[in-house]
Order: structure tokens, then sequence, then C-alpha cells
């Protein structure tokens, strides 16, 4: 005689857990007579973040800032995926291609705790439309051009 069994079973997923990783819960499938119960297996699949992108164990992050930002420096605030406030000063000049690498900023790494990847910042410099004919000026005076 069949009946409906129904069992609450908890998953703690933790922290840094990748795409693909595997819980099973042994005999805790379908039953049929004569057989043995399933195993039930439950695989975890990452929700995209609308501002970060995981690469491995690091983390991406685009930020636009302006050309007087890139040339002149700046501060990138950053909320972390654990709610935390990083405020990073930029003082290099951020030229086509480059990356702000915050070292241990990125996810935790389940098999060795206390550990965690990297923050990648990638910038896109927002160059002006137009300038007036004093700002290009100064900007000739200023640069040396």
């Amino acid at each position: 005689r069949q009946a409906q069994e129904s069992e609450i079973l908890t998953i703690d997923v933790k922290p840094g857990w990748k795409k693909g990783t595997k819980i099973t819960f042994p005999d805790k499938g379908n039953e049929q007579p004569n057989q043995l119960p399933a195993d039930l297996v439950f695989v975890i699949d990452e929700k995209p973040h609308d501002l970060y992108k995981r690469d491995g164990n690091d983390l991406i992050v685009n930020k636009r800032v302006s050309l007087a930002e890139a040339l002149g420096g700046t501060t990138i605030n950053l909320t972390t995926l654990d709610c935390r406030n990083l405020s990073l000063s930029v003082t290099d000049i951020i030229n086509p291609g480059y990356e702000l690498v915050v070292a241990r900023e990125g996810m935790p790494i389940a098999k060795e705790p206390g550990n965690r990847g990297d923050l990648k910042i990638k910038f896109d410099v927002k160059f002006p439309t137009r300038l007036t004919p004093e700002q290009q000026a100064g900007l000739k005076r200023a640069l040396g051009g």
C-alpha cells in the first residue's frame, strides 16, 4: 500500500559555494515497492547580481568615471555583498584597460575558511562630447600640449 510521506530537509548553503555544487540526501528520494529509496540531489545555481559578476572566487565590478576623475583621481564607494561599505581612493591615472585589484574582497573560498578571492574594479572613462574654447585652452596649458 502506497502512502505519501513528507519530510523537511534543510540545506545550509555556505558562502562561496560555486554553481554546480551538489548536496545529496541519501535515501530521501522516491521509494517504490521492492526497491531501495533513491537519493535526493540538489544542485546549486547562482543568481545574477545587479552590480557584481563572479569569476571563480573573484568579483568584478564596472565603474564609470569622468575624464577629470580618470586623470585627477577619484574615490570609489562600494557596498560589498556582505553589506560593508568600501571607500577606495584611486590616485593612479585611469587609462583604457586599467583595473584596480583589491585583495581579499571577493567571494569567500569555501575550502579555505577565512580566505577570499579578489575584487576587480574595471573602469569605463566617460569622455566629454564638447569642450568650450576656454576648456580646450586650459587643457592644453595643463597637459603641455
